[in-house]
């Protein structure tokens, strides 16, 4: 029994096979059911795999192929008619596990300081990152500046993806907009009525603010590194 949305996406992709050959992307299924974000593509993808309405065909992008509609009362590969003799299906072969194809534009906020704060800079630019590295939520990207995360392996020139968020438990790595002004990736504990942001790196003495001085603005999700 599929849910509704289940139903909607199957319809959606098989009739979009029919129209153009080509399955839609995460984004174009994102918005023709509505959703908040891919991640909830991811999952309604998963099910009807499970359920076996649809198949991805490995090492191809946008490659979906649906082997069961939702109408089809056929019984899924390998299940046996009632009544009948079980002839039993070879399984198929894992899978080698398949390339992320699909890729999100995150916002591009300027860079951010692994060191001492600079302003974290609002901008037009976007970077294309792979769904995979990303969770549930919004992420925008920042431009690390600096070597006092390296500890933490964050490095100068590395893009932080950065979950949205004003909370963070104690430890975290996250953006902490400080004194309104100035942008820093840090680790945040709470100390004697203090925050306290700290470095990974021997050479940088932790930084204490008052609570509100210090402003968190996401938490570190994930990090992209371009090799020249």
């Amino acid at each position: 029994m599929l849910t509704a949305k289940q139903r909607e996406l199957i319809v959606f992709i098989q009739q979009r096979l029919e129209e153009t050959g080509i399955s839609p992307s995460f984004e174009e299924m994102k918005e023709a059911l509505d959703l908040k974000s891919k991640s909830g593509v991811h999952r309604l993808i998963s099910a009807l795999e499970e359920r076996g309405f649809l198949r991805r065909l490995p090492n191809r992008a946008r490659a979906l192929e649906v082997i069961r509609e939702p109408g089809d009362t056929t019984p899924a590969r390998g299940s046996a008619p009632a009544g009948g003799n079980v002839v039993p299906m070879p399984s198929p072969a894992p899978r080698a596990p398949e390339a992320a194809n699909d890729v999100i534009e995150l916002p591009l906020h300027g860079r951010i300081a692994a060191g001492a704060p600079i302003e974290a800079l609002e901008g037009q630019a976007t970077l294309p990152v792979p769904a995979a590295l990303l969770g549930p939520g919004e992420h925008y990207a920042l431009e690390v500046s600096g070597d006092s995360m390296v500890e933490a392996g964050i490095f100068d020139g590395d893009f932080a993806l950065v979950r949205r968020t004003n909370t963070a438990r104690d430890g975290e790595i996250v953006v902490a907009l400080v004194r309104g002004e100035e942008a820093t990736l840090k680790y945040l504990r709470k100390e004697g009525g203090q925050v306290r942001l700290d470095p990974a790196n021997a050479a940088y003495d932790p930084q204490y603010y008052r609570p509100d001085e210090v402003e968190v603005q996401g938490k570190l999700a994930g990090l992209l590194r371009r090799y020249h």
